[in-house]
């Protein structure tokens, strides 16, 4: 087991962590009386690229969002408005399945400096807070790493139904232990004026976890350019990421948007590749600086909103094969 938590990566979370605390309130957006339900997918075989399922496989998300100011316990909107003053509240919940593998996953025993067999189940609960250019996320994350995360039997239950051989190294996965987990992140929203007719805007991003799940400090922005740009603040994505999470209003009828976007991330512990802190497991050596660069569209008809995002990293494992990775992250939402 290796669990290198550097302190200049512990550094770099808390100032991430001490800029989005800053935060400046603004004036609050329009008010949204319904609830939002969304289904995200993540895959590596989501790409523009023929790539066979390695490194981070694959994320399935279900969420329900609160209409604004609604379902939000008292105490919880009041730490929410003490830390980051006036804003339109919601209340996130969801189940996140995620699962990793080495690059070969017909080698048995596994390749011992790859990145391991590791699957994650996550409960989440977030509270997002919105003013009318700034949305503050903050998350807890409970669930686990190991077999009883599912991985195995997700993995190899699709390749049957699609008639694709079984990944055979599962046996030699991480084993079970508890996570828990803390997300925080604020999304600015400036308005860099029109081209063509079209809206124009830039969206910093920066972000901390810290959890025996993973610590890591995340800064980034995206770019976009299209219509009913206040709807939301950038497409959805799994942590860690630039994501502008699950909640949005659209003001229109009809809106759209393209982006484009680039962040690095600070990474002290990842336990789907340190393996487990609290027991031996198989590991490999991290990477502690991880790039990203990201582009897709979103669309937003009617209450719902269709949003991929296509996403190209840098190695998060020393030694990883193929380059750069990819995946894919498509996002359906709808208003109920």
């Amino acid at each position: 087991m290796s669990n290198p938590i550097g302190v200049r990566h512990l550094t770099a979370l808390i100032a991430i962590s001490g800029a989005v605390a800053a935060a400046p309130a603004n004036a609050e957006p329009a008010a949204d009386p319904t609830s939002i339900w969304t289904l995200q997918e993540e895959n590596a075989s989501i790409t523009t690229s023929q790539f066979n399922d390695k490194y981070y496989v694959n994320g399935l998300k279900l969420g329900w969002t609160s209409p604004t100011d609604q379902d939000i316990p008292g105490f919880i909107a009041n730490i929410g408005h003490d830390l980051w003053g006036a804003g339109q509240q919601r209340l996130a919940l969801s189940l996140e399945q995620s699962f990793y593998t080495p690059a070969d996953t017909v080698l048995v025993p596994p390749d011992p400096h790859d990145r391991p067999y590791a699957g994650v189940l996550l409960a989440d609960a977030t509270l997002i807070q919105d003013s009318d250019s700034a949305r503050h996320v903050f998350g807890v994350q409970l669930g686990l790493i190991g077999p009883d995360a599912g991985g195995e039997s997700v993995q190899n239950g699709f390749h049957d139904l699609i008639g694709f051989g079984h990944t055979k190294g599962w046996a030699y996965q991480i084993q079970d232990q508890p996570l828990l987990e803390l997300l925080d992140q604020q999304t600015w929203r400036f308005s860099t004026g029109q081209i063509g007719g079209l809206d124009t805007e830039f969206l910093p991003t920066v972000e901390a976890g810290l959890g025996d799940l993973r610590v890591y400090g995340l800064a980034g922005s995206i770019v976009r350019v299209g219509q009913d740009l206040d709807a939301d603040f950038g497409p959805p994505r799994l942590q860690p990421g630039l994501s502008g999470a699950d909640a949005y209003n659209a003001t229109e009828p009809f809106g759209w948007y393209v982006f484009a976007g680039v962040d690095g991330q600070a990474v002290g512990y990842d336990a789907t590749i340190n393996g487990t802190a609290f027991r031996s497991s198989p590991s490999a050596t991290l990477v502690p600086w991880v790039g990203e660069f990201e582009g897709g569209l979103a669309v937003l008809a009617f209450g719902t909103r269709l949003s991929y995002t296509q996403v190209i990293q840098t190695e998060e494992v020393r030694g990883q094969h193929g380059g750069l990775h990819q995946f894919g992250s498509l996002t359906l939402s709808a208003h109920f």
